[in-house]
């Protein structure tokens, strides 16, 4: 819906189609750059879903428009060196916008477009404590408790790995030792070094979770192939698959691999990091997860 001399960053359009009746669009109000930077820029080949061997390993796979990779840098190597924010771009190989930035000496990178990042800014990541503003990227230790924070690694070094999609952060809510606990999206409570390094803020795009695609088509541009029922098929092709007519298993939703499908236990057991979770993420189907 576009109201007069308003611009809205979803736009619903009038039904004049089936595929235009419950579809929206998102108008990306935040972008400003239209042109990606050529030098960032990578071949990025298509696998339609399959492995080495070529093997089918992720369903639903194939097609869709063709893509060029932006090189973003999850790390913020570039220290004690203040950048200036060039433009917001659109990124079609994730949901949050990018920005690139020019450094004093002229290198450009990308990085995740915290919100409220604009044309003009001037960032800066640092090994010591730097100005706690949004886009700004410092290890734990120097972040002020209570911020929220995003593009976190969960080693030392290991680059960005936490929070990295679009309106997605982290709750900095206690720092003791040498841990720093975390409020994740999902629920989760856990502990990560705090040597490791976040940025701070929110990221942009928060209007992607809006979007309705409104017909299969549009899924389609993305790479995305129509997918078949468990239940629908034979019962050597799939866990839930098989019995006389329809019936219904009487299983847990599930992969075609056996993998929990609504909120189970997919985790491994026994990694060095369990002791990092002091609180198990919540699930709409099983509750609160326990550790």
């Amino acid at each position: 819906m576009n109201v007069k001399g308003f611009e809205m960053p979803i736009r619903v359009y009038k039904p004049t189609t089936p595929g235009r009746r419950n579809a929206s669009v998102n108008l990306h109000a935040e972008v400003t750059k239209k042109q990606p930077e050529k030098s960032l820029l990578r071949p990025l080949k298509k696998t339609g879903g399959r492995n080495s061997q070529g093997k089918i390993t992720v369903r639903g796979r194939g097609g869709g428009h063709k893509r060029r990779y932006r090189s973003i840098d999850f790390g913020r190597s570039k220290d004690e060196m203040s950048a200036t924010v060039q433009g917001i771009e659109y990124d079609p190989n994730r949901t949050c916008h990018i920005a690139l930035l020019v450094y004093e000496d002229g290198t450009k990178r990308y990085i995740l477009a915290p919100k409220g990042v604009s044309d003009g800014d001037v960032l800066i990541s640092s090994k010591d404590a730097v100005e706690p503003k949004a886009g700004n990227c410092m290890p734990l230790k120097h972040i002020p408790t209570g911020l929220t924070v995003h593009n976190i690694e969960f080693e030392p070094g290991k680059k960005g790995a936490l929070c990295r999609s679009a309106g997605s952060g982290a709750r900095l809510t206690n720092k003791e030792g040498r841990w720093a606990t975390l409020v994740l999206p999902s629920g989760e409570i856990r502990q990560v070094s705090i040597e490791c390094r976040a940025t701070v803020g929110v990221l942009g795009n928060t209007d992607h979770q809006n979007i309705k695609l409104g017909k299969a088509g549009r899924n389609r541009w993305r790479g995305r192939r129509p997918k078949v029922r468990g239940i629908a098929k034979s019962h050597d092709s799939h866990p839930l698959g098989g019995g006389e007519g329809r019936s219904k298993g009487g299983r847990e939703p599930a992969s075609s691999s056996g993998t929990k499908a609504k909120g189970g236990r997919t985790r491994k057991r026994g990694q060095w990091t369990d002791a990092r979770i002091l609180r198990r993420r919540k699930s709409k189907r099983y509750g609160q997860l326990k550790v």
